[in-house]
This record gives C-alpha cells, structure tokens and sequence, in this order.
C-alpha cells in the first residue's frame, strides 16, 4: 500500500501525513553520525560488543508481594450489564481495529457451575471522530460475537470457574493516525454501555510511517513489580504494547485462591494438576484497563496461559483462546497462536512456541509464506516475537528452546528479521548480532525482555558463572523435545557452557523494566530499556543503542550475508 497522500485531522488538530515527513527522515542517517563521532548514543554498527554485565545487588529483594483482588486497581469498578476490561488490539493493518471487553460476573465454586448466557448482553461497538455525549450520536456502529469459557477440575477440593461473558468486535474502514471515540456494551440495557474511550489508529501501511513508540514487555503478573513497571511503560506514551507472554500468572494460585507463590510445585507437591485461580485473569483486565482501553495490545501465549485442565490436563489455553482478539484470520494463520500484521513500516511476527513449529508443520509453512509476502519497500522493517528465547546466557531456562530454534532460525535468517523480542527468562539481556551461535553482522538483533517484574522473582545466575551451568538434562520445555547441544566452535567448544559471558551475549542486567522501540526511518531504530528495580532512579536508562539495518549488505539469501565480516 502507498503511503498516504491526504492530509489526516486528530482530534481537530491538523498533522503532517507521513510523506511530508520522509524528506527530514532521510536526514537522519547524517545526524547519527555525527551523534556517535561525538560520544552519543551507539549504534550496531559499532558492534560487535565486548560482553559486559551488570551484577544484581543479591542484598536488594528478589522480588515483591501479591496485589490483592481487593485492591482498587484489581477490584470491579462497574456493576453488570456495564462492560469491564476493555481492550484494544490491531488487525492486520491500520484500517482495521478489534475492541473486547467482559460483561457480568465470573463465578467460582465446586462441580455443576452454571455458565452464563453470553447473550444476555449484546457486543456493539458506537464510534466517531469526534466526542459524542450518548451513543445514539456517533455515525457508526458495529456488532460482534460473545463467549464464555470454563476452568474444569474433576478432582476433589478443587475449584471451577466460569467466566463472564467476553465479547469481541472488529472495526473496519478506519482512517489510519487518526483519533476515534467509542463506547461499547450493550445500547439496550439500562447501563449496558460503557464510558466514552478514545484511541488513536496506527500509521498507514508504508515505508514513511511509523508508530511513535512500541512499548515491549513480557512476564508481567500482579505483584508490586509489575505495577511498576505498566505505570512506567504509561508514562512512556505508547501507541502500541507487545507482549511476549506470560500475561497474569494465574497458576501459581490454586484454585481456591490465596497468595501466590514462586515455584508452584515447590509448594503444592501433592496437587493433582497444576491449578490456577481464575479472578486473577480479571484482576489483571481491571488494571490494564487504563492501557489496553486506549492503546492496541498485542499478545502471545507464554507457557503460563498453557493452564491444563480436565482429566490429565487434556484441555489447554482456555482462557488465553477466550479472552485474547488477535489478526488471525486476517493474517491468514487462522489461530491466535501466531499471526502477523503491520503498523507502519514495521511488520510485527507474533510465534508460537508451545504449538508445533517442526518445518513440516503448519505454523511454519505460513510463517514462510508470510515472509514471502513481505515487501521491503513497504514495509521496511521486520520484528518477530515469541515468549522462549533462543539465545540466552542465563541459567534459567538455557538451552530450554533449541529445537524450535534449530528448526526455524536459518528462515528467519534468509528472510533478514531485523529484531527478534522474547521474554521467559526473568531478566534483561541484548545480543550482538548472531546466527547460529556465530557473530554475524546479518543476524538478527535478540533482545530478552521477561524482566515485566512477576511473582516468579528475579533471574540472577548466568550459565557461565562457577557452578551455575545446567545439565543438559535440565531445563526440559513445556511443549516440544529436547535438543541441548554442545558447541562445534569458539572458546566454549566442546562445552555446553561458556566459562565467560558468550560473545554473542552483548549487554545482560538481572533488573525488572520494559522496553521501547522508535523506529525513525527504514534503517534506523532506537531501543532503549527502562530498568525498575528498587535500586535505580525511577526513569532510568539502562541500555539503549540505535538499532541499524543494511539492506544493501544483507540480501535476502544466507549466502550473500555469510560471507561478510565484521
């Protein structure tokens, strides 16, 4: 799609289209340069980096405690029919937005829990562009779907849960960068509609639009960690979040609720299957609700939202499936384990990790294809994210995902990712640019985010420090085999661990934060990480570096990039 050539209003204030802008962008590279000849910001082009680490304070705590339900934050705010954690998230392009929100109340009990009728509200979405004092004033609305879903424990003392009803509807022919009000609910039902909300669509399709800020986090929970880190991330001014799994931690809870607790099986050996207490998912759609009402979420599963349930766990995902709008049909994967879709010039890969993703598989023949269908002219940048990450000096999780990564990197390599964002590990940690453990100034640049700050605590020991390497028979995934290798190369050859931070390993902080990416123009990007641990000043900056593509070095074909050198 071209870039747009009409000029877009905002909330009655009047603003440059993106192909005004291109001609300062093209500037930038000059100005960056002169930026690093001057001590600023560095770039990749620098790279690569000598490792370096900052040490975690073992004297600071590790971690915080529980946000109660009873915390204003957390608690109902409304009273049914009226509509409860909203949220936004984009479709495949900008012209197109799905809003989702829950009416009625969730119930909790032992065996023949009766679900609700998730009709018993309608899903209707009013909107415009420009504030309206009821719904009858907006010049649009539209419909959409409801269900509820049910946490099943055939064991005895357990709980079940059924869930309010969840509703999901997509806005079509929206006007990209563009400011729109809405309320939604249920027009027919005295107090069946919500407040007025506004959002801001995403730029146009093109190579001279690009969203002002994408907020990247991941491993948020409900403890005092993580509050802090979305307060921060808010205050940062997104216009779009991604976040790589592992969204609210409901099974470390049983199902009769409680605190929560580190390590789930440390504490109930004796469970019959690994609970989860259910409110907490509403909780956590009460708090992000400031967010998600007015800024797109964009989510992937974590092994957290696997949430077995039923006889032998048979039943997975129930609630992420339910409660969660993603692309999916309209990025043509049809399941909201992966999908795809554009926000500007960038082009967002969301994978998924706990559903076979063997190259004779599904998922793989469409990520395939929904790379063969990227145009680099249009959209010039490409972010992929998936909650496990492949490369990752940590002991936490080591080696935990290197079949998926031995049966997908070469494809992510041949097609010229340029970002990829993972979360699991509950720490901080960029890489130099690398492909098959190997520097490489055509790889990818993988950054390790699952530092959201979750009740889980903090991940401080590193693979290479003295007696904190795994066993290779450790670290067993939750979905797909075990291919723990040691290295053919370098200075941990032979080894399965390095006896130093790896070469590959740029910059590593045990501390909680989020991230944010600008991407500038069609080759520069800047990422800067935000630490919240307790230690450091509120805004802090702990890493930051000008992300730089070379679309002229780095073909679409591993065999044009493998032979460069640093």
């Amino acid at each position: 799609m071209a870039t747009p050539t009409s000029t877009v209003t905002r909330g009655g204030n009047r603003h440059w289209h993106c192909t005004q802008v291109l001609p300062l962008l093209l500037l930038v590279p000059l100005c960056f340069a002169l930026l690093v000849e001057s001590g600023g910001i560095p770039t990749t082009l620098d790279g690569p980096f000598p490792p370096a680490t900052r040490a975690f304070d073992r004297a600071l705590r590790q971690g915080s405690n529980d946000v109660p339900l009873t915390d204003p934050r957390l608690a109902p705010r409304v009273q049914p029919p009226a509509p409860e954690q909203i949220a936004l998230a984009a479709s495949a392009d900008a012209d197109s937005l799905w809003v989702s929100w829950v009416t009625g109340r969730a119930r909790v009990g032992s065996s023949n829990l009766a679900p609700l009728d998730p009709a018993a509200a309608g899903s209707e979405v009013w909107y415009g562009e420009r504030s309206a004092a009821d719904a009858a004033s907006y010049p649009h609305v539209v419909t959409g779907s409801a269900e509820v879903y049910s946490q099943l424990y055939p064991y005895p003392g357990l709980l079940n849960y059924t869930s309010g009803a969840i509703h999901h509807v997509r806005l079509r022919g929206l006007r990209p960068a563009t400011r729109y009000y809405y309320r939604c609910g249920d027009s027919s039902l005295p107090g069946g509609l919500s407040d007025e909300h506004s959002f801001t669509t995403l730029p146009a399709t093109g190579a001279g639009c690009y969203p002002r800020r994408a907020a990247v986090v991941g491993d948020l929970g409900l403890t005092g960690n993580p509050t802090a880190t979305v307060d921060h991330l808010a205050r940062n001014d997104p216009s779009l979040v991604l976040m790589v799994g592992d969204m609210t931690y409901a099974n470390q809870y049983l199902t009769t609720g409680g605190k929560g607790v580190p390590c789930f099986s440390c504490s109930f050996p004796k469970a019959p299957i690994r609970e989860s207490y259910q409110p907490r998912w509403d909780g956590w759609g009460r708090f992000m609700e400031p967010i998600t009402s007015k800024i797109p979420l964009m989510v992937i599963e974590g092994n957290h939202e696997i949430e077995p349930q039923g006889h032998g766990g048979e039943v997975t995902f129930a609630s992420y499936l339910a409660r969660v709008a993603v692309p999916s049909k309209e990025s043509g994967s049809n399941t909201k384990f992966y999908y795809s879709f554009n926000a500007g010039g960038i082009h967002f890969i969301m994978l998924g990790a706990y559903i076979d993703y063997n190259r004779t598989g599904v998922q793989y023949s469409w990520l395939e294809k929904d790379l063969q269908r990227v145009d680099r002219r249009v959209t010039p940048w490409v972010v992929a994210a998936w909650h496990p990450p492949w490369y990752n000096s940590y002991s936490s999780h080591y080696q935990e995902f290197e079949c998926m990564r031995q049966e997908m990197e070469e494809l992510l390599y041949e097609y010229q990712v340029d970002i990829v964002f993972s979360g699991h590990v509950h720490a901080y940690e960029r890489m130099n640019r690398v492909f098959n453990y190997t520097l490489d100034p055509c790889g990818p640049i993988y950054i390790g985010i699952g530092d959201g700050g979750n009740i889980e605590k903090i991940g401080m020991d590193h693979a290479d420090d003295p007696g904190k390497c795994p066993s290779p028979s450790d670290n067993h995934p939750e979905f797909g085999g075990l291919c723990h290798l040691n290295f053919t190369s370098g200075p941990a050859k032979g080894k399965f661990c390095w006896d130093r931070q790896p070469e590959w390993s740029a910059y590593r902080e045990s501390s909680f934060g989020h991230g944010i990416l600008e991407v500038l123009n069609s080759t520069y990007a800047l990422w800067t990480w935000h630490r919240n641990q307790d230690a450091y000043a509120e805004n802090s900056v702990g890493d930051q570096i000008y992300i730089v593509r070379q679309p002229d070095k780095c073909l679409l074909q591993p065999a044009s990039a493998s032979s460069l050198n640093w």
